[in-house]
């Protein structure tokens, strides 16, 4: 007997608010998140502009309501997180609370945690008064004092900070949940595979419920330097115009920040304790696509994706209510995105809307694609669906059928990501109806 799984939960921390009415009020009413850049120096950055998540303070209020234990052992803790895994940790609590789920009635053998990130980067001040012990009396770093002058300097507990997978451990030993748990690490594509491996553990009946988490960042010292020499970052001067998906204007991406998690249950689980449904979960794909000297296939590893989604959730392409585009508001990247999209869909690519959340709140990295599932999630259930909030004029190499302000969310979405090294992701909901 196939075992469903359904959403029940969601954790937010997103440049749009930090709770599913709050981003679904910004969605609705086309509110961008996207502003001057507060948490880090931009003078270096070809934008001064990001998507901050302003609204999470790493105060132990961010986490929701808490019991007095909980609250003591998060704190405590707070120190040896970054901000990706302390904003990881929230989303998992406020999930918790908003799928209503009481720990003490279940069994916590069967609840497991599954979370997609970055790779974490250490903060620069971290090595700071190592590397100042290092320096010699030319101001030059002098590697061969490091072990006896600059390693006593560092933090000894740094490298907890920065571990990608402690955000699932953490969310596992706070709650004392003893189910499978597992980190995965492929950058935008996290999101999507850590909802995948999540479902497919409840399918094939080794959990009964799972906390599906990723958390992310494109706003940091480091990491934002990264990005701009690796990828095209998005100029001008109106923030909120700057993240353009598929518009033939558009000149790169919106860096930004956030975390998400949902409860996945299997369904008859979810009815014996009377959780609200939000979603159902039909279908999972992951493909990467490159030449033998690593160039990706963006375009080839997208229709990969959309055909196998299709296929394990037994779907025609005149089916699918909407796609959820990745939507970077790359010139290349969206053309191949388009691409692939129209070359699964063949005759309904038409006739199915597309949508980009991103061009709302730009890339939030690992998190980017669970904090996009759960707006379509939410389209779904509302019944309407948000538009690319930037498309002007849509670019006549990218052969999509944009969302458009009154479309119908539909009845199905696939949720799509795909990395700058061609890992492309996918998840299939379906809106629920009993």
């Amino acid at each position: 007997m196939t075992r469903r799984v359904v959403i029940t939960g969601i954790g937010l921390v997103s440049p749009l608010g930090n709770s599913a009415e709050a981003l679904w009020d910004a969605l609705a009413n086309e509110r961008s998140g996207v502003a001057e850049l507060t948490s880090i120096p931009s003078d270096s950055l070809p934008t001064r502009y990001g998507a901050e998540a302003r609204g999470f303070t790493a105060a132990i209020e961010d986490f929701g309501p808490l019991e007095k234990k909980m609250s003591r052992d998060i704190k405590k803790n707070l120190k040896v997180m970054c901000r990706e895994i302390q904003m990881g940790v929230a989303v998992a609590q406020l999930c918790i609370t908003h799928a209503g789920l009481k720990l003490d009635a279940i069994d916590r053998d069967r609840l497991g945690v599954l979370y997609g990130s970055d790779y974490l980067l250490t903060l620069p001040g971290e090595f700071a008064a190592g590397v100042k012990n290092c320096v010699n009396d030319n101001g030059e770093f002098d590697f061969t004092r490091w072990a006896d002058q600059g390693l006593p300097a560092v933090e000894p507990l740094w490298l907890l900070k920065y571990l990608p997978n402690l955000p699932a451990a953490h969310v596992a030993i706070f709650n004392d949940l003893r189910g499978p748990n597992n980190s995965l690490t492929c950058r935008e594509a996290s999101s999507n595979q850590a909802v995948a491996e999540a479902y497919h553990t409840i399918e094939r009946g080794h959990a009964d419920r799972m906390l599906a988490g990723a958390t992310g960042t494109r706003i940091h010292p480091s990491r934002s330097i990264h990005v701009q020499i690796q990828e095209a970052i998005a100029s001008g001067d109106d923030p909120a115009k700057l993240s353009r998906p598929f518009d033939a204007a558009r000149n790169g991406q919106v860096i930004g920040e956030g975390a998400a998690c949902i409860l996945l249950e299997e369904l008859s689980a979810a009815e014996a304790r009377g959780a609200t449904i939000i979603a159902e979960v039909i279908g999972s794909a992951s493909s990467i696509v490159a030449d033998r000297d690593s160039n990706p296939d963006e375009k080839t590893a997208i229709a990969n994706v959309v055909k196998q989604c299709l296929k394990s959730a037994k779907l025609q392409p005149s089916e699918v209510g909407h796609i959820h585009a990745h939507g970077l508001s790359d010139v290349r990247r969206d053309k191949l995105e388009a691409q692939g999209i129209a070359a699964a869909l063949g005759a309904a690519a038409d006739k199915v809307p597309v949508t980009a959340a991103k061009s709302y709140f730009g890339n939030l990295g690992a998190a980017g694609g669970l904090v996009e599932l759960i707006a379509s999630a939410l389209a779904l259930q509302n019944g309407s669906l948000f538009p690319i909030q930037t498309l002007e004029n849509l670019d006549p190499e990218c052969p999509i059928r944009p969302a458009k302000r009154g479309d119908s969310a539909g009845e199905t979405c696939i949720n799509l990501s795909v990395t700058p090294q061609g890992q492309a992701s996918g998840i299939t909901i379906r809106r629920w109806a009993k």
